[in-house]
């Protein structure tokens, strides 16, 4: 594939429309490993590999949302080939909606899609529960959200190697500010756990104001990780939506070169 950003888990699927799937604060691309074997190979499923991580230990991370937005956003290009969604949970929601924003100021190809998973929308006032400037504050919330994560802390050695992405994560999260703009023009999806310490249902159902192309909530038993125990009916519903929003075929291709026929997904 060529790029440091992106990873798939098997042989590149021969597929009309390729997800691409942003972690959590803190997470790596494996995150996205149960839920790529679900949707495989009916899609091309792509989970980002931020810096700072597995294989990307030795790059120091990105402490700031727009360094990755724009990281990413210029990683795009090849991935562009066919129509593409994103899903992003938690700290990955607010990237794919600001990755969604920033291609389509750079004139690019846009999702055909949006699935926002646990994380409330942005406004204006922002919001001070993601400013975690200490290590004891983002152990704090990490044990709050629950799920495997949360059990590195009881190991010395892993602690040390996953504190510093937690840090440049929440770092990033916290300083974010929304910044106004005329709303995307792409369907979403919001998901979000119907036990969620941190992402009331109201808050998350919130983002149907950053689209005016419509948006879906689907609230799952579960807390902030809910995804661990929900792959089976998270794939059902990207699958479902993909197949009504995707439009793979010559309508694409034109697209690419400027042209928008009408019923195909333009640049958002």
């Amino acid at each position: 594939m060529g790029s440091d950003w992106f990873r798939r888990f098997g042989p590149a699927p021969d597929s009309d429309v390729r997800l691409i799937c942003l972690p959590h604060a803190g997470g790596a691309a494996g995150a996205f490993l149960a839920l790529a074997r679900e949707l495989t190979p009916e899609f091309d499923v792509l989970s980002v590999q931020y810096p700072g991580r597995q294989d990307r230990r030795r790059e120091p991370p990105l402490a700031d949302i727009g360094l990755l937005v724009d990281a990413l956003a210029g990683e795009m290009a090849p991935l562009a080939d066919r129509p593409h969604a994103f899903f992003g949970h938690s700290m990955g929601a607010l990237l794919a909606y600001e990755l969604a924003r920033e291609l389509r100021r750079r004139a690019l190809p846009g999702p055909c899609h949006l699935f926002l998973s646990g994380r409330f929308a942005p406004t204006p006032q922002g919001s001070d529960s993601d400013r975690l400037d200490t290590d004891e504050k983002v152990i704090a919330m990490i044990r709050r959200l629950g799920g495997t994560v949360g059990k590195v802390f009881d190991d010395p050695d892993v602690m040390e190697m996953v504190m510093p992405p937690l840090r440049a994560d929440y770092r990033a999260v916290g300083a974010y500010t929304w910044q106004p703009g005329p709303p995307l023009a792409v369907p979403v999806t919001v998901l979000v756990g119907d036990q969620d310490p941190v992402v009331p249902v109201a808050a998350a159902a919130a983002w149907r104001e950053h689209t005016t192309a419509g948006s879906d909530l689907r609230v799952l038993p579960g807390g902030h990780f809910y995804l661990d125990q929900s792959v089976p009916e998270v794939a059902g519903i990207v699958r479902s939506a993909l197949r009504a929003t995707a439009v793979p075929g010559p309508g694409w291709r034109a697209l690419l070169h400027g042209e928008s026929p009408v019923g195909t997904p333009g640049p958002q």
